[in-house]
């Protein structure tokens, strides 16, 4: 469609003798054509000018307005070397005209214009870095590199930083280019020459882009956004920036390269840079120290450029009160919180940082959408102020003539516009400042001192930084613990958090972004002992709060198993995906436990869900292992193996502290050696690839471990091989196998490894598990049983597991009734239902197991968040208490152990009946 019938808006000719005069070199287009070129002519002199210069080309263009772009961005990397220089000069002159004109005309929208701009200087630069970096070759300046391709750059790349970088130059930008090589194309002693060649040829680049002749110029370019711009020279290696990066970069820094894009030379070295950044420039904990960063930067700026007035006279659109750059670093500054974790955030753009963070939740939708309105007007503005001369100013005129010849300039009254600025300003203002700078909070009520003396004693608080954002928190924390039950308590518990972290400034910029973080660690201290000594050295799992749907509805195992496989996929090497396990599972468990601590979840339904994340840790992790070993020994011979789960893993229930009772099966299927670099009899394969699980689950490393693994169910216990043979096991359990081991069988369940082989093993379980229900002497066996775990184990008061009628008597008797019924059941209440199907037990008689069974597992579940020793109502605190009693139904702590010894006598009599029948 032509130019003229898309037409939208127009200028107003600021003066009309000049805007008259342009429009006659249009006489043969439409009337809306001469109305637009008179009002862009009637209120710049520079549009004045190129309408005039540029009259034919312009013309011709207007009947195919992209084609007529096109055209020109395509003719640049033909040009000759001698007719670069005025050939790139044209090409900014005809783009500039047309860009402008559709910009007026509302013919483009804002990012149409702003990415014809980009692509314009992406061709150019690279145009001139090019015939820059041939002609030092051709004076015999660059060495050839180690791998002798000769592509025209010299392995160097021009990186396009901010606006450039987005696709988002304004109308007279400069553009901020970094200037690398890659010097691992190069012989170590040919780095030297290589770089002096090259900075030659960037000083040339810039010249030729920079100079202004009768022709013009092409871009003003700025390289002092590279490192340690002070001291380095115009383009630098890439090892060096690395280097710089890891070691000394700023969250400034950080946030330029948000934008950052290979725009000119070697373009996949520059994108291969990038991603060696993606650690520093994305970290992987929500950061938000960059907020108090970006604070500090905004402040430093209004400092310097006195930006900070209320008047519209003069002010500075892009730096000033609620103008663009409060805007950008609002998007920036949250895309570094998040991008870390968050990969759907790493977009370069503004209005595309918006509107991602609104999709993620990060903001919301309606602040994206105002935000995304104002940056595009303030844009608009900006640009119409540089059109004017051509000029690279975002200051807003200082006199009401300036302020008519503007307002003409966008097709509106001057008191119109003001009105729209000044609200436009404001509202930017209110909805960016408070995240920057919330508002002051009182001064704190004191704590005891014989508490607070210590705290600046504590690694958290060992710099000024920690402290000062610390004792803004500080009111908000003596608020919440004069809320809690005992705040004595909760104080002192704090205290142990607080010493227990290694560093303060992180987690305290993250709790003073996010209130309700604050509260939470509060009901932790007041609650939970256990769970805030466990936070105190897993301070990061604070970020799963706030970082995604922490209080969604829990996804189940195979979706948890999903989602920890394709973050294990995304990880490097075979220790990063470990740690990265470890990290997974920390802020997963700390989920669970924070939903049982605020009783969105029963103990019952927290146990379930601490075993779907044991489960979706083996299901991802095993096949890891599995090609880890392989790579050295080749893949695993036969049918593979599959790991049974044991014990409370096997019926689907743990708690927050449980270990994993694990039995590893295989089936070499005949198969003697294994086919690999380091070949393994088939015995031995499986023996060490059970120990690398093992070590896999249990080792420590930087993020901790896994989990503790116990193997000593396995045929022959800890004499045994870790790994047993699938025909070694049937064997073993039809003939040598006591009867404590089939009643452990009872509760087993393949919970990973190869398909086929856990459907023989399920299926040889439950064939098993008939033959053995007809065993004599059963009965008597689980009688012994029990009464060495009353010598070895009698329990007390608040103990949950071990006594008369608590949860080893009950399970182990439930296991018995699933054995002598055959039952492949492996729940303790499903087997308690067995028996009684069974006719073993009488209503009255499983209805009491049931009932104690339940009430101990809620005891043992929360009891798990209260303390890491024996449960003692007296030590846990009034906190623990009442979370105690909240989880029971209790009302109180007499009543409730009254409730725990009737259950478990009643427990207890339905078992010693049972054993006597």
């Amino acid at each position: 469609m032509s130019f003229a019938r898309r037409l939208t808006r127009c200028p107003d000719p600021h003066d009309p003798a000049i805007g008259a005069d342009a429009a006659g070199h249009y006489a043969d287009h439409p009337a809306e054509i001469r109305a637009l070129v008179a009002g862009a002519a009637g209120c710049s002199p520079y549009l004045a000018g190129l309408l005039h210069r540029e009259a034919e080309w312009c013309r011709a263009a207007l009947d195919d307005p992209e084609g007529a772009r096109d055209a020109v961005l395509a003719a640049i990397p033909g040009l000759d070397p001698a007719a670069l220089r005025p050939g790139l000069r044209a090409a900014k002159r005809r783009l500039a005209l047309f860009a402008a004109l559709a910009d007026l005309g509302g013919v483009w929208p804002l990012e149409e214009v702003t990415g014809t701009l980009t692509r314009l200087a992406d061709a150019a630069t690279d145009a001139a870095l090019r015939a820059c970096v041939r002609q030092e070759a051709a004076r015999g300046k660059l060495p050839a590199g180690q791998d002798g391709a000769d592509d025209g750059t010299g392995g160097m790349v021009a990186l396009a930083m901010g606006k450039m970088g987005a696709f988002e130059l304004n109308y007279s930008s400069d553009i901020d280019l970094i200037c690398l090589f890659d010097d691992s194309r190069y012989s170590p002693d040919d780095i030297p020459e290589v770089r002096a060649g090259l900075v030659r040829a960037t000083r040339r680049m810039t010249a030729l882009l920079s100079d202004t002749d009768a022709d013009g110029y092409v871009f003003r370019t700025d390289l002092r956004l590279r490192p340690d711009a002070s001291v380095t020279p115009v383009v630098i290696p890439m090892a060096m920036a690395e280097r710089y990066y890891e070691s000394l970069g700023r969250t400034w820094e950080r946030a330029a390269y948000i934008k950052a894009r290979p725009a000119a030379g070697d373009r996949d070295a520059g994108a291969a840079f990038l991603r060696t950044l993606t650690p520093f420039v994305w970290r992987r904990h929500l950061d938000f120290t960059a907020i108090e960063d970006a604070h500090r930067m905004r402040l430093r700026i209004r400092a310097d450029k006195k930006l900070y007035g209320s008047g519209l006279e003069g002010m500075n659109l892009k730096l000033g009160r609620g103008g663009i750059r409060e805007i950008e670093f609002f998007t920036q500054t949250r895309q570094l919180i998040a991008g870390g974790r968050d990969p759907s955030l790493r977009v370069r753009g503004t209005v595309e940082g918006l509107a991602a963070l609104a999709a993620a939740g990060w903001i919301p939708a309606k602040t994206a959408a105002t935000l995304t309105d104002h940056y595009r007007a303030h844009r608009e503005v900006e640009h119409r102020l540089q059109m004017i001369g051509d000029a690279q100013t975002h200051d807003l005129p200082r006199d009401a003539a300036g302020f008519d010849r503007l307002a003409a300039f966008m097709g509106r009254d001057a008191a119109g516009l003001r009105r729209d600025l000044a609200d436009r300003l404001d509202e930017v203002h209110t909805l960016t400042e408070g995240f920057f700078a919330p508002d002051a909070t009182p001064p704190a009520p004191g704590f005891d001192p014989e508490i607070t003396e210590r705290w600046l004693t504590y690694p958290a608080l060992r710099s000024e930084r920690a402290v000062a954002i610390f004792n803004r928190l500080q009111p908000q924390l003596a608020a919440h613990f004069q809320d809690a039950a005992k705040p004595d308590e909760a104080l002192a518990r704090f205290d142990g958090f607080l010493s227990g972290l290694p560093a303060g400034v992180q987690l305290f910029s993250l709790f003073e972004a996010n209130p309700d973080l604050v509260r939470l660690i509060a009901d932790i201290c007041a609650t939970a002992p256990a769970l805030a000594s466990y936070l105190s050295r897993n301070a990061g799992v604070f970020d799963a709060v706030i970082g995604g749907d922490f209080f969604a509805p829990w996804p189940g195992q195979a979706a948890l198993t999903a989602g920890l496989s394709a973050a294990l996929e995304e990880t490097g090497d075979y220790e990063a995906r470990l740690d990265a396990a470890r990290r997974w599972l920390k802020e997963w468990h700390f989920q669970v436990g924070v939903h049982l601590l605020r009783v969105l979840v029963d103990a019952d339904t927290a146990g379930r869900h601490y075993a779907d994340l044991a489960e979706a840790v083996l299901s991802a992790l095993w096949p890891v292992v599995v090609a880890e070993f392989a790579r050295r020994h080749g893949p695993p011979p036969g049918r593979g193996a599959v790991v049974l789960g044991m014990g409370s893993l096997g019926a689907g229930w743990l708690t927050a502290t449980s270990d994993l009772d694990l039995i590893v099966i295989y089936d070499a299927d005949g198969v003697e050696t294994s086919e690999g670099r380091r070949p393994l009899p088939s015995r031995t394969y499986y023996a060490r690839l059970t120990q690398a699980l093992v070590t896999a689950l249990q080792a420590p490393m930087a993020e901790g471990r896994l989990y503790e693994v116990d193997m000593r169910l396995r045929p022959s216990g800890k004499q045994g091989p870790v790994a047993t043979s699938f025909a070694a096991f049937r064997s073993y359990q039809r003939d040598d196998a006591w009867t404590w081991e089939h009643l452990a069988l009872t509760r087993a369940r393949p919970v990973t490894g190869a398909a086929d082989l856990a459907a023989d093993v399920e299926a040889f379980r439950r064939e098993l598990l008939q033959e053995k229900s007809r065993g004599a002497t059963i009965r008597a066996d689980v009688a012994e049983m029990r009464r060495r775990l009353a010598e070895a184990k009698p329990g007390g008061p608040w103990d949950a597991k071990d006594g008369p009628g608590r949860l080893t008597e009950i399970e182990l008797f439930a296991a018995m009734g699933a054995l002598q019924a055959g039952s492949a059941a492996q729940d303790p209440e499903a087997q308690i239902a067995v028996a009684e199907a069974a006719g073993q037990l009488g209503a009255g008689a499983a209805g009491a197991l049931r009932a104690a069974h339940r009430l101990f597992r809620a005891v043992q579940a929360t009891g798990r968040l209260l303390t890491e020793g024996p449960i003692d109502p007296d030590t846990v605190g009034e906190g623990g208490r009442r979370l105690m009693l909240r989880a029971t139904g209790a009302a109180d702590v007499a009543g409730l152990t009254a409730e725990m010894e009737a259950r478990s006598a009643a427990a207890a009599a339905a078992i010693t009946a049972g054993l006597e029948d």
